[in-house]
C-alpha cells in the first residue's frame, strides 16, 4: 500500500459489533460476536489525497467488512479488519499501463490466411452460375 501506514489506518477503523446470525443457541443469541468494520475513505487523515480519489472512485466513499465466521469476538474482529485491509489494498491498486502493440507480420499473415479461407467457404455455398 505504498505509503500508508497499516497501523495508522487501523486507528481509523471503526469496529461495531452485534448478535450474530444463524446455529448456535443461547450463546449466539446473548454474545455480540459478529462485528463490521468500517472505514470512512473521505475523514481519513492515513491516506493521501490521491490515494483517496482512487479508492473512493473505485470502492465508494466508506468501506465496510463483516465477518461473524467465529464464536470469538477477537477473531471476527481480526478477519473484518484484514477484509477491510484487503480491500483497501485492492482498490488502491495502481492498474498497470497498457503498453500497445502492433500485430506481428505472422499474425497479420494468419489473418489474412483466415479471411481467404472464409471467403472460400461462402464462394462455395453460392449457387453456380450467379453473378458475383
Amino acid at each position: 500500500m505504498g505509503n500508508m501506514d497499516a497501523e495508522s489506518i487501523r486507528s481509523e477503523i471503526e469496529l461495531r459489533t452485534s448478535r450474530s446470525s444463524g446455529p448456535g443457541g443461547q450463546h449466539a443469541q446473548k454474545t455480540e460476536t459478529r462485528v463490521e468494520a468500517i472505514l470512512d475513505i473521505e475523514a481519513s487523515e492515513a491516506l493521501t489525497d490521491a490515494e483517496k480519489r482512487r479508492i473512493v472512485a473505485k470502492a465508494g466513499p466508506v468501506l465496510r467488512a463483516v465477518a461473524q465466521d467465529e464464536r470469538s469476538q477477537l477473531r471476527n474482529r481480526e478477519l473484518a479488519v484484514q477484509r477491510l485491509l484487503e480491500q483497501l489494498r485492492e482498490a488502491a491498486r495502481v492498474p498497470r499501463r497498457r503498453r500497445p502493440t502492433a500485430p506481428t507480420a505472422a499474425a497479420r499473415e494468419r489473418r489474412l490466411e483466415e479471411k481467404r479461407r472464409r471467403a472460400q467457404i461462402k464462394q462455395a455455398r453460392r449457387p453456380p452460375g450467379e453473378p458475383t
